[in-house]
């Protein structure tokens, strides 16, 4: 069973974190609340979401496991306003789940869960640079990067964050010193990654006061936010674009 009252922009917030990289997913319920751990069609990125019981105005789960589109999903909750409670309620005589909020209910067919890609295994990467910056500030850094190019360069040089994009004829240079970043644990690392990737990514970032970065030298880069008022998280891994020398 699966019964549940949650604020509408907490419940849209998780829905976007995750269908930034995926159209659908299988979210694991529990008694303690909700994850999702999935990759993208691609391989080249992955995200990590869990959302506790706490983040819910009220929350009845058993064990079990649900199939949803996310893009049929994120439709209903166009329908939403910001301030609007949403109930959520599984129907498992017909396996659908059904939306509820301010007099107009949803059913939606769930998807079977074996038909989506399993749960990715997240490698444990211990990287050598951590830092933590304001979501606007990487949003920004990202959307100056699109403008010249379709990848960008995050490292470490010294005590100074940098990210870099650079086209044929013109460059996009931010530097972030550590009074200017929120933590700063300073290591050399270099990496380039995709911008379709962080510019998609940048738009559940942009909302976060903190953003917690990890990158190495050519090692894959991790993100990580809280959302649901500090009671969910969302972790990104992402691939580098390895430059040939």
């Amino acid at each position: 069973m699966f019964k549940a009252l949650i604020g509408a922009e907490k419940l849209k917030d998780s829905i976007e974190s995750i269908s930034t990289l995926v159209d659908e997913a299988r979210f694991r319920i529990t008694p303690q609340g909700l994850s999702v751990k999935a990759v993208d069609p691609a391989n080249v990125a992955m995200v990590s979401f869990e959302l506790s019981k706490d983040a819910f105005d009220s929350f009845e789960a058993t064990e079990g496991e649900l199939g949803i589109d996310l893009t049929k999903l994120t439709g209903v909750m166009e329908m939403a306003d910001k301030s609007d409670t949403i109930e959520l309620e599984l129907d498992e005589a017909s396996h659908k789940i059904i939306v509820r909020m301010r007099g107009l209910a949803y059913t939606m067919a769930l998807l079977d869960p074996s038909s989506i890609r399993k749960e990715p295994k997240v490698p444990n990467l211990d990287l050598p640079a951590h830092i933590i910056i304001r979501g606007e500030d990487i949003k920004r850094a990202v959307k100056a990067a699109e403008k010249v190019s379709d990848y960008m360069s995050m490292g470490v040089r010294g005590d100074v964050f940098f990210m870099e994009a650079e086209g044929d004829t013109d460059k996009v240079l931010v530097e972030l010193g550590k009074d200017q970043l929120i933590d700063l644990q300073a290591s050399d690392a270099k990496s380039l990654f995709s911008l379709d990737y962080l510019s998609d990514m940048s738009k559940i970032l942009g909302k976060s006061n903190e953003v917690t970065i990890d990158i190495g030298k050519d090692f894959p880069l991790k993100i990580k936010i809280k959302i649901a008022e500090g009671h969910g998280e969302v972790s990104y891994m992402l691939a580098p674009r390895v430059e040939s020398e």
